[in-house]
Protein backbone atom coordinates (compact mmCIF):
# COMPACT_ATOMS: atom_id res chain seq x y z
CA UNK A 1 0.00 0.00 0.00
CA UNK A 2 2.70 2.46 1.01
CA UNK A 3 4.81 1.78 -2.34
CA UNK A 4 1.38 2.09 -4.57
CA UNK A 5 1.00 5.63 -2.56
CA UNK A 6 4.33 6.61 -3.36
CA UNK A 7 3.81 5.56 -6.89
CA UNK A 8 0.63 7.43 -7.26
CA UNK A 9 2.14 11.01 -6.32
CA UNK A 10 4.06 10.92 -9.29
CA UNK A 11 3.81 11.67 -12.89
CA UNK A 12 5.69 10.26 -15.58
CA UNK A 13 6.76 10.12 -19.15
CA UNK A 14 3.34 10.59 -21.26
CA UNK A 15 1.39 10.83 -17.88
CA UNK A 16 2.74 14.40 -17.91
CA UNK A 17 0.57 16.66 -20.22
CA UNK A 18 1.85 20.29 -20.44
CA UNK A 19 3.37 22.37 -22.48
CA UNK A 20 6.83 22.06 -21.10
CA UNK A 21 8.81 21.76 -18.10
CA UNK A 22 12.13 22.08 -16.21
CA UNK A 23 14.56 19.36 -16.55
CA UNK A 24 16.84 19.39 -13.76
CA UNK A 25 20.16 17.56 -13.41
CA UNK A 26 23.97 17.84 -12.15
CA UNK A 27 24.70 20.65 -15.08
CA UNK A 28 21.47 22.83 -14.03
CA UNK A 29 18.35 23.02 -15.36
CA UNK A 30 16.67 24.04 -18.66
CA UNK A 31 12.98 24.70 -20.11
CA UNK A 32 12.18 22.05 -22.60
CA UNK A 33 8.96 21.51 -24.67
CA UNK A 34 7.46 18.13 -23.74
CA UNK A 35 7.84 16.18 -26.93
CA UNK A 36 11.73 16.79 -26.79
CA UNK A 37 11.80 16.37 -22.98
CA UNK A 38 10.18 12.73 -23.59
CA UNK A 39 12.62 12.01 -26.47
CA UNK A 40 15.28 12.75 -23.88
CA UNK A 41 14.53 10.50 -21.39
CA UNK A 42 13.80 7.52 -24.27
CA UNK A 43 17.45 7.98 -25.96
CA UNK A 44 18.90 8.25 -22.53
CA UNK A 45 16.92 4.54 -21.78
CA UNK A 46 15.34 6.48 -18.34
CA UNK A 47 12.22 8.03 -17.63
CA UNK A 48 10.84 11.76 -17.78
CA UNK A 49 9.41 12.24 -13.84
CA UNK A 50 7.49 15.26 -12.72
CA UNK A 51 9.12 16.00 -9.16
CA UNK A 52 7.10 18.99 -8.49
CA UNK A 53 4.31 19.63 -10.54
CA UNK A 54 3.28 23.28 -8.92
CA UNK A 55 6.36 24.92 -10.27
CA UNK A 56 5.78 26.81 -13.63
CA UNK A 57 6.62 24.94 -15.53
CA UNK A 58 6.63 21.43 -13.89
CA UNK A 59 9.73 20.27 -12.40
CA UNK A 60 11.25 16.53 -13.82
CA UNK A 61 14.21 14.71 -13.48
CA UNK A 62 15.48 12.58 -16.18
CA UNK A 63 15.78 8.99 -14.25
CA UNK A 64 15.03 5.59 -13.74
CA UNK A 65 11.62 5.75 -12.20
CA UNK A 66 12.43 2.21 -10.00
CA UNK A 67 15.64 3.92 -8.79
CA UNK A 68 13.69 7.90 -8.17
CA UNK A 69 11.10 5.61 -6.16
CA UNK A 70 14.10 3.76 -4.35
CA UNK A 71 15.68 6.88 -3.33
CA UNK A 72 12.55 8.67 -2.15
CA UNK A 73 11.46 6.05 -0.04
CA UNK A 74 14.61 5.89 1.57
CA UNK A 75 14.69 9.29 2.18
CA UNK A 76 11.39 8.78 3.58
CA UNK A 77 12.79 6.06 6.15
CA UNK A 78 15.99 8.35 7.19
CA UNK A 79 13.66 11.29 7.89
CA UNK A 80 10.83 9.06 9.88
CA UNK A 81 14.23 7.90 11.96
CA UNK A 82 15.39 11.35 13.20
CA UNK A 83 11.86 12.34 14.27
CA UNK A 84 12.13 12.25 17.63
CA UNK A 85 8.63 10.37 19.06
CA UNK A 86 7.23 12.42 22.25
CA UNK A 87 4.87 9.86 24.57
CA UNK A 88 2.83 10.50 27.58
CA UNK A 89 3.78 9.21 30.67
CA UNK A 90 1.11 8.53 33.25
CA UNK A 91 2.01 8.54 37.15
CA UNK A 92 -1.00 8.03 39.20
CA UNK A 93 -1.35 8.98 42.69
CA UNK A 94 -3.39 8.61 45.78
CA UNK A 95 -4.31 11.69 47.87
CA UNK A 96 -2.52 9.57 50.90
CA UNK A 97 0.25 8.20 48.83
CA UNK A 98 3.32 6.46 51.30
CA UNK A 99 6.60 7.56 50.99
CA UNK A 100 7.83 4.02 49.65
CA UNK A 101 5.40 4.51 46.98
CA UNK A 102 5.98 8.16 46.26
CA UNK A 103 9.89 7.67 45.20
CA UNK A 104 8.95 4.25 43.26
CA UNK A 105 6.98 6.86 41.14
CA UNK A 106 9.71 9.12 41.20
CA UNK A 107 12.25 7.39 39.97
CA UNK A 108 10.21 6.26 37.25
CA UNK A 109 8.82 9.63 36.19
CA UNK A 110 12.67 11.05 36.16
CA UNK A 111 13.38 7.76 33.71
CA UNK A 112 10.62 8.99 31.42
CA UNK A 113 11.66 12.80 30.93
CA UNK A 114 15.48 11.54 30.72
CA UNK A 115 14.28 9.67 27.33
CA UNK A 116 12.32 12.56 26.30
CA UNK A 117 8.67 12.09 26.50
CA UNK A 118 6.27 13.96 28.80
CA UNK A 119 4.67 13.42 32.11
CA UNK A 120 1.24 13.37 33.06
CA UNK A 121 1.10 13.04 37.20
CA UNK A 122 -2.78 12.93 38.46
CA UNK A 123 -3.72 11.92 41.69
CA UNK A 124 -7.44 10.19 42.08
CA UNK A 125 -9.65 10.74 45.03
CA UNK A 126 -12.09 8.21 45.22
CA UNK A 127 -15.60 8.46 46.88
CA UNK A 128 -15.03 10.79 50.11
CA UNK A 129 -11.34 11.48 49.59
CA UNK A 130 -11.87 14.40 47.42
CA UNK A 131 -12.09 16.17 50.97
CA UNK A 132 -8.45 15.72 50.92
CA UNK A 133 -7.43 17.73 47.12
CA UNK A 134 -5.41 20.49 49.45
CA UNK A 135 -3.53 17.44 50.46
CA UNK A 136 -3.14 15.99 46.69
CA UNK A 137 -2.05 19.41 45.26
CA UNK A 138 0.53 19.80 47.81
CA UNK A 139 1.75 16.02 46.69
CA UNK A 140 1.76 17.13 42.96
CA UNK A 141 3.98 20.03 44.29
CA UNK A 142 6.43 18.15 46.06
CA UNK A 143 6.44 15.98 42.89
CA UNK A 144 7.23 19.17 40.38
CA UNK A 145 9.90 20.31 42.93
CA UNK A 146 11.78 16.92 42.78
CA UNK A 147 12.07 17.32 38.99
CA UNK A 148 12.74 20.26 38.41
CA UNK A 149 16.16 19.05 37.27
CA UNK A 150 15.02 17.02 34.86
CA UNK A 151 11.03 18.91 34.00
CA UNK A 152 9.63 22.12 33.36
CA UNK A 153 5.68 22.60 34.67
CA UNK A 154 3.28 22.99 32.02
CA UNK A 155 0.73 24.11 34.26
CA UNK A 156 0.03 24.53 38.12
CA UNK A 157 -2.56 21.39 39.31
CA UNK A 158 -6.00 21.51 38.24
CA UNK A 159 -8.97 19.48 39.28
CA UNK A 160 -11.00 17.59 36.76
CA UNK A 161 -13.48 15.48 37.74
CA UNK A 162 -12.13 13.32 40.46
CA UNK A 163 -8.46 13.65 39.17
CA UNK A 164 -6.15 16.57 39.79
CA UNK A 165 -3.40 16.42 37.11
CA UNK A 166 -0.33 17.93 36.82
CA UNK A 167 1.66 17.66 33.03
CA UNK A 168 5.60 18.15 33.05
CA UNK A 169 7.83 18.43 29.52
CA UNK A 170 11.29 17.03 29.78
CA UNK A 171 13.73 19.53 29.57
CA UNK A 172 16.56 20.19 26.78
CA UNK A 173 19.65 18.30 27.25
CA UNK A 174 22.77 19.95 28.81
CA UNK A 175 19.84 23.07 29.95
CA UNK A 176 18.57 20.86 33.02
CA UNK A 177 19.31 23.07 35.94
CA UNK A 178 20.71 21.61 39.24
CA UNK A 179 18.68 22.20 42.44
CA UNK A 180 20.53 24.31 45.50
CA UNK A 181 20.62 20.79 47.04
CA UNK A 182 21.76 19.04 44.29
CA UNK A 183 24.30 22.02 44.74
CA UNK A 184 24.82 21.64 48.22
CA UNK A 185 25.16 18.22 47.79
CA UNK A 186 28.43 18.39 45.61
CA UNK A 187 30.20 20.69 47.07
CA UNK A 188 29.96 18.97 50.38
CA UNK A 189 30.77 15.80 48.42
CA UNK A 190 34.11 17.47 46.66
CA UNK A 191 35.32 19.35 49.86
CA UNK A 192 34.97 15.62 51.79
CA UNK A 193 37.15 14.34 48.92
CA UNK A 194 39.44 17.33 49.52
CA UNK A 195 39.89 16.96 52.96
CA UNK A 196 40.44 12.48 52.47
CA UNK A 197 43.21 13.60 49.92
CA UNK A 198 44.53 15.83 52.11
CA UNK A 199 44.98 13.89 55.14
CA UNK A 200 46.43 10.84 52.56
CA UNK A 201 48.87 13.61 51.71
CA UNK A 202 49.64 14.19 55.62
CA UNK A 203 50.27 10.22 56.38
CA UNK A 204 52.30 9.47 53.41
CA UNK A 205 54.76 12.50 54.56
CA UNK A 206 54.95 12.30 58.35
CA UNK A 207 53.53 8.73 59.61
CA UNK A 208 54.35 7.16 63.26
CA UNK A 209 57.70 6.20 63.84
CA UNK A 210 59.62 9.44 62.55
CA UNK A 211 58.12 9.53 58.93
CA UNK A 212 59.28 8.22 55.46
CA UNK A 213 62.05 11.00 55.51
CA UNK A 214 62.94 10.59 59.01
CA UNK A 215 63.72 7.03 58.09
CA UNK A 216 65.52 7.76 55.40
CA UNK A 217 67.95 10.40 56.97
CA UNK A 218 68.58 7.57 59.81
CA UNK A 219 69.28 5.41 56.64
CA UNK A 220 71.52 7.49 55.55
CA UNK A 221 73.67 8.33 58.65
CA UNK A 222 74.57 4.60 59.20
CA UNK A 223 75.53 4.31 55.77
CA UNK A 224 78.02 7.47 56.26
CA UNK A 225 79.29 6.08 59.56
CA UNK A 226 80.10 2.39 58.08
CA UNK A 227 81.82 3.83 54.71
CA UNK A 228 83.87 6.24 57.58
CA UNK A 229 85.08 2.66 59.47
CA UNK A 230 85.60 1.10 56.56
CA UNK A 231 88.18 3.84 55.39
CA UNK A 232 89.96 3.59 58.79
CA UNK A 233 90.58 -0.04 58.32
Amino acid sequence: MKNDKIKNQYRINEQIRVREVRIVGESGSTVVPIRQALDMAHDQGVDLVEISPNANPPVCRLIDYSKFLYQQKKRQKEMKAKQVKVEVKEIRFGPQTDEHDYQFKLKHAKEFLEEGNKVRAYVFFRGRSILFKEQGEVLLLRFANDLEEFGKVEGMPSLEGKKMFLYLAPKKAGVAKKSQQARDREALEAESKAQAAEQTEIDVETPSNGGLFANAKISADALKKLTESDGQE
